[in-house]
């Protein structure tokens, strides 16, 4: 298990966050988990097996509390290393809150990966708990310079690629007997290429 926390001095970037999760694990991981951490599952049936035959998108728009449009892929995606290799992973280019994943599910696409969803399930909108106070801790949802414009387009070199970051501290716990690795990184923020990962 790998845990990266972002110093803030640019924007939240969960992308980057997910293409630094996917190279800092390096050959000890066959898959990822992209799990939002506010989104709890209620549910034992739900699969969270190795999803060989394509991407697995275990939080799907008929079981996730909120989204249920059919492109979403977000909340809790599985997929095999190679599969987000392939993808040449996540963009970069999304800082602040949302639309990666609306990204994201265009690049899936575009390498012609078959997306997977669970079957079976009962619980309906019941299946996942989502815990987000938004008074207590509120997303940036700031859509600052040509960030609007870009937020809808697809991001064709980003990703594993041109991602660039440094790793602050390594710290190594077990909690519940299982081993979690808590990598503190800093994410390079690029104005030319995208100015508004900062915010004045």
């Amino acid at each position: 298990m790998c845990l990266h926390v972002q110093n803030f001095v640019p924007r939240f970037n969960r992308a980057s966050l997910i293409n630094v999760g996917f190279l800092e694990s390096g050959n000890d991981t066959d898959y990822l988990a992209m799990h939002d951490v506010d989104l709890l599952p209620q549910n034992e049936e739900l699969d969270y097996g190795y999803p060989g035959k394509g991407p697995f998108h275990v939080a799907s728009p008929e079981l996730h509390p909120l989204y249920h449009y059919k492109s979403y892929v977000g909340g809790i995606l599985l997929l095999t290393k190679q599969h987000f290799e392939l993808c040449n992973g996540m963009s970069n280019r999304f800082w602040g809150w949302g639309r990666e994943d609306d990204e994201f599910y265009r690049r899936i696409t575009a390498a012609g990966l078959q997306l997977y969803r669970p079957t079976g399930i009962q619980t309906g909108y019941k299946t996942f708990k989502h815990f987000h106070d938004p008074a207590w801790r509120r997303r940036d949802q700031k859509r600052v310079s040509g960030q609007k414009q870009e937020q809808f387009k697809v991001d064709k070199e980003g990703g594993l690629k041109n991602l660039k970051y440094s790793v602050g501290s390594r710290t190594d716990l077990t909690i519940a007997g299982v081993h979690c690795t808590i990598i503190n990184i800093l994410l390079d923020c690029d104005l030319n290429e995208t100015p508004w990962c900062i915010i004045n």
